[in-house]
C-alpha cells in the first residue's frame, strides 16, 4: 500500500535551542511539509485522557451522536462515509467518522456573526461528564505547542520570532477527533480511510493512536510512503495557507490514510490558523524579480472559504502529485481534510 521511508519525515527535538529547530524546520518545510516534533510539552496522560475519552464518544449510539450533528459552523459530529476526500479516486466515502470543536465563540459576540465562528456543540454531560473539561485542557495544550512552532517558522523565514503573533490574537482553531472503523482499504478498488488531500490552512497538529495507516505523497520517490506512528511525538504538517505565503517554498504535501481493516484506528488532528481577517500575501522574503508573488493577496478567512466553494461547487483543486493523483475534497460543510 506504501512504502516506509524513516528518512522522509524527520524529528525535531523541541528541547533544542531554537536557532538549531528553526534550521531543521526550514530543511522540513522546504523538502516535505511534514515532520515530527518530541519533547513538545504536551503532557502524555493528558493526551491518552482525550483519546480514551474519544472512544467512549464514539462508542455511543448513533442516536446520541446524532443530537450533535455539525452545524453551519462546523461544530459537531459527522457520520461514518459522510466525507470524500479525493473525488476523483474514490468510489465511496472515506472510512470514518469525526467530531468538530472550535475555539469557543459565545452566539452572542460580535465575532459569531463570522463564517466558522460560534459556540461549539459538546456531548451530553450526562452520557459523557469529563469529555469537555478534559477536550478544553487538551485544546488549550495543543494551541500552546502551536504558538511554540509559529516562533520557529518564522525563524525558519529569516523573519523575527514573534512575526506572525499579532495575526493570531483571535485565530481560527479546529479540533478534529477522528475514528476509522475496522475496514481494509483497497486502493484500487476506490475505497480509503481518509482520500489522498492536502490540507487547507496553516499548520496541523495530529496525535494519532498506535494503529499505523498515514501516508505522504513523496515526489522525490513518486510514490505515497508511510508515516508511522512514533510514541510522544505529534506529526506536523504545512496547509496550503503556509504554502501560498511563503510562495511555493514550504510545501502542503498531499497526504491519505490506508488501513488494513485489522482494528479500530483514532487520530486527532489540531488545525491551526490565524485571525479571519489577517491578510495573506507573499511574504518578501520568498519572492523577488526572479521569483515573483505566484497568488495575489487574500486573507486568512477568504482563503479557505474559497477552498470551501471550490469543493461545494465540485471543481477541482490543483493536483499535487502526478499519475492521476487528484489533491480535490469533497465534503458538504468541510473544514480541513484527515490523518
Amino acid at each position: 500500500m506504501g512504502t516506509q521511508i524513516d528518512a522522509a519525515v524527520p524529528c525535531l527535538d523541541m528541547s533544542q535551542q531554537e536557532n538549531v529547530l528553526a534550521a531543521q524546520l526550514r530543511k522540513a518545510c522546504i523538502d516535505t511539509g511534514f515532520f515530527y516534533v518530541a519533547n513538545h510539552g504536551v503532557a502524555e496522560d493528558l493526551i491518552e485522557q482525550t483519546f480514551e475519552e474519544n472512544r467512549k464518544f464514539f462508542a455511543l449510539p448513533e442516536a446520541s451522536k446524532r443530537e450533535i450533528l455539525a452545524d453551519k459552523n462546523n461544530r459537531g459530529w459527522t457520520p461514518l462515509s459522510e466525507e470524500t476526500l479525493d473525488t476523483a479516486n474514490q468510489t465511496e466515502g472515506d472510512t470514518k467518522e469525526g467530531l468538530y470543536f472550535g475555539r469557543e465563540v459565545p452566539a452572542d459576540s460580535p465575532e459569531a456573526a463570522q463564517p466558522l465562528h460560534g459556540p461549539n456543540q459538546w456531548p451530553s454531560q450526562e452520557l459523557l461528564p469529563e469529555y469537555r473539561r478534559v477536550s478544553e485542557a487538551y485544546f488549550g495544550a495543543v494551541t500552546n505547542l502551536g504558538m511554540r512552532l509559529l516562533r520557529l517558522l518564522a525563524l525558519a523565514l529569516g523573519l523575527a520570532p514573534d512575526y506572525f503573533l499579532p495575526m493570531f490574537g483571535r485565530p481560527m482553531l479546529f479540533l478534529r477527533p477522528l475514528h476509522y472503523i475496522p475496514r481494509r482499504s483497497q486502493p484500487d478498488q476506490g475505497i480509503f480511510a481518509a482520500g489522498a488531500h492536502s490540507d487547507y490552512g496553516m499548520l496541523t497538529l495530529l496525535a494519532t493512536d498506535d494503529a499505523p495507516g498515514l501516508q505522504i505523497w513523496l515526489e522525490s520517490a513518486g510514490r505515497f510512503v508511510d508515516v508511522p506512528p512514533r510514541k510522544g511525538a505529534f506529526i506536523i504538517n504545512l496547509g496550503d495557507m503556509l504554502e501560498r505565503w511563503t510562495n511555493g517554498l514550504f510545501k502542503s504535501t498531499l497526504h491519505r490514510v490506508v488501513t488494513d481493516g485489522s482494528r479500530h484506528r483514532y487520530s486527532i488532528p489540531f488545525f491551526f490558523e490565524p485571525d479571519f481577517d489577517t491578510c495573506v500575501e507573499c511574504l518578501p522574503c520568498c519572492c523577488g524579480p526572479d521569483n515573483p508573488p505566484r497568488y495575489p493577496p487574500t486573507t486568512s478567512g477568504q482563503h479557505l472559504l474559497d477552498k470551501y466553494a471550490q469543493t461545494h461547487s465540485g471543481y477541482e483543486a490543483t493536483s499535487k502529485a502526478t499519475n492521476g493523483v487528484s489533491a480535490h475534497a469533497s465534503h458538504a460543510g468541510v473544514l480541513e481534510g484527515a490523518a
